[in-house]
Order: structure tokens, then C-alpha cells, then sequence
């Protein structure tokens, strides 16, 4: 089969051929359609992520199973499918209570420690492949169907993690970018009273306003909390959502912080920042770590966009052989929303 190549750390993707896979005891060969490239799998081309080279990369697919290994029941030849994105092993107590992210057992993530979707095959355990809901357009749009497992997704359990109610003013961090359009989406969709947007690239805020933010910040500015103090008459934000994670937007996020504000923290690769006490005392602030999104929201989230409520936002669609130009687009961050590879 054809594939895009990662060598080594830091190098451009190259298009090779290499063996088919073949399905093992548990497992289940896919052919890809479309596979979503998003900013944390441009941290694995771009080195920032240990890997074993070369690698295939990429998860956020939408395929069809084409073969099945022995012991495999719960799917058949021709079903549509998506890819969970952990390896978890289904039977340690986290599993069990539907928080896979905390798996005892965890085996990675598809696309760093095993073969991704970055090829017109995949092969993953059997149990990593999740139907496509009955009924819907997968093939006419199989690259809004692929980034559903993660951009809908990873949303989804932010906002039952910090429990946003329809009360709540929310802000996120990093808006314009693959994961944060897409908090915009489900935010509104949630019915919070206000969603803001912030981000340093003024440019993606027509995007931000059109996908659900009412208000957008300019961050390069460097007056992040003081703005959002202003767009909330002083009271502060009920909920900042950081896609960023850098220390200044930590900090920033947690000054804007009105009581009983939750900060939600799962971007970037974090940096150590400075939070006041006090100010975590007298308001009750809580501080809130949330990791991609369990197998049953991944579930819901495919429900939510066949129903018709969100509808991903996939902005650049390109030929699975031009991958490394859209990288060099990501690494820049020239693209708003998602992107995507068609393979066919």
C-alpha cells in the first residue's frame, strides 16, 4: 500500500510503499478514506513527541473494515468506521467505569505507537474501531466524519468535565485552532450564556464568531484577563478552557476567573505556572485537567453531528500525498479549524 512516512524526528513526510497489513487474532484492517490531520499529530512530525521511526501518523479517520482477524464478532466487511485514539486495554478499573483516559494498562496512541491513518490501510485492535451511525453521507463527507473522534469529541468532554450550564460565560484559549473552533461549537451548542474567543491571530476570528463566539479577544495585545474582566462587567469568566497552555496563557486564564470559575487545561505540553491562593480560596476556584474523551463520548459525539446539532469545520482539504505542505501550513498556524487527507 502507499503511505506518507515519517523517517525521523523533524523531517518532511515522504510517500513510500509498504507491505499491507494483515489482521492478527483481535484485529481488523480498514481502508481509509480520509484521515484529519490536527496540531497533535503535527507534534509528532515535528519531533516534538517520542516515536519509533518510521511511523505512520495520523488517527481521525473514516473507513471501511475490509478484513477481520479470528476472534473478531463485533464488526463485519463493508461497516463505516472511525478510530478511537488511546490504546487502552478495556478490563483495568478505569476502563470499567467508562474513564478510559486513565487506563492502567495504556498502550499509547494510535498513530505514535503503532501505524496510523496516514496510508489507504489501517490495522488496530478490533475494539479501536468505532461504527459510523447508520444512515449518514460517510463517503461524500468522510473528512468532516474522520475529525469527529477527536475535534467534536475532546469538546464534548470538556464541557461535562467543567460542567457548563447554561449560565455560564465561557472562554477558550487558542479558538482559532483545530480543537478550539470546535469548543466553540459545542459550547454554544450546550447554551452557555456567552462564549468568547481568544486567540493571537485576528484573522480567525471570523471563523471564531461564525462557529458560536459572541465576543473575541486579541491576545497579542498581552491584556488577555483585563478584556475579559471588561466583557464581563467585572465578574470574570465561569469557565476558561486553555488549548495553549503556555504560562502566559495559564496564568491569564486564571486571573479571569470570576467565583467559582473552573480553569480546564488540556493543550499544548503545559508549562508550570504561577496561581494565586488567595484568590483560589475567596472565589473557589477549581483547576481542572481533561484528557481527549472517552470511548462513550467519542459515541455521543457521532450521534450529536448525525443528528444534525454541530457540524465539524474542515477548512483545507488535500490529497493524502501533499501532507507535508499541510503541515508546514500547521506549523505556522495558518489554518482555522481542521484539515484533512482524502485518500480516495
Amino acid at each position: 500500500m502507499k503511505a506518507m512516512l515519517l523517517k525521523s524526528a523533524n523531517t518532511p513526510l515522504t510517500l513510500a510503499t509498504v507491505p499491507d497489513p494483515v489482521p492478527g487474532p483481535g484485529e481488523a484492517v480498514v481502508k481509509v478514506h480520509a484521515c484529519g490531520v490536527g496540531l497533535t499529530i503535527h507534534h509528532a512530525r515535528a519531533g516534538r513527541l517520542k516515536l519509533d521511526y518510521p511511523r505512520i501518523l495520523g488517527h481521525e479517520i473514516t473507513g471501511e473494515v475490509v478484513a477481520l482477524g479470528a476472534g473478531v464478532t463485533q464488526l463485519k466487511a463493508g461497516d463505516a468506521v472511525t478510530a478511537y485514539f488511546y490504546l487502552t486495554c478495556g478490563e483495568c478499573y478505569w476502563c470499567r467505569i467508562n474513564r478510559e483516559t486513565l487506563c492502567e494498562n495504556f498502550g499509547g496512541y494510535v498513530g505514535r505507537e503503532c501505524d496510523g491513518g496516514y496510508a489507504e490501510y489501517i490495522k488496530l485492535p478490533a475494539r479501536n474501531f468505532m461504527k459510523l451511525p447508520q444512515g449518514v453521507d460517510w463517503k461524500q463527507h468522510a473528512a468532516e466524519w474522520g475529525v469527529v473522534c477527536d475535534a467534536i469529541a475532546t469538546p464534548v468532554k470538556v464541557i461535562r468535565r467543567a460542567r457548563v450550564t447554561p449560565n455560564d460565560t465561557v472562554a477558550v484559549f487558542g479558538a482559532g485552532g483545530g480543537l478550539g473552533v470546535h469548543m466553540l461549537m459545542v459550547a454554544r451548542w450546550a447554551r452557555a450564556r456567552k462564549v468568547i474567543a481568544v486567540d493571537v491571530m485576528a484573522s480567525k476570528f471570523e471563523a471564531c464568531l461564525k462557529s458560536g463566539a459572541d465576543a473575541t479577544v486579541d491576545a497579542s495585545s498581552g491584556r488577555v484577563a483585563e478584556q475579559l474582566l471588561e466583557l464581563t462587567g467585572g465578574r470574570g469568566v465561569d469557565v476558561a478552557i486553555d488549548f495553549v497552555c503556555s504560562k502566559q496563557t495559564l496564568e491569564a486564564a486564571q486571573q479571569s476567573l470570576g467565583k467559582g470559575g473552573r480553569l480546564v487545561v488540556l493543550g499544548g505540553h503545559g508549562q508550570p505556572f504561577e496561581v494565586n491562593p488567595r484568590a483560589m480560596l475567596q472565589k473557589e476556584l477549581e483547576l481542572i485537567g481533561s484528557r481527549y474523551a472517552t470511548r462513550q463520548e467519542v459515541l455521543d459525539s457521532l450521534d450529536l453531528v448525525a443528528r444534525g446539532e454541530v457540524w465539524p469545520l474542515v477548512t483545507e482539504k488535500v490529497p493524502f500525498d501533499q501532507a507535508e505542505s499541510l503541515h508546514q501550513r500547521i506549523e505556522k498556524g495558518l489554518i482555522t479549524g481542521r484539515a484533512a487527507l482524502i485518500m480516495s
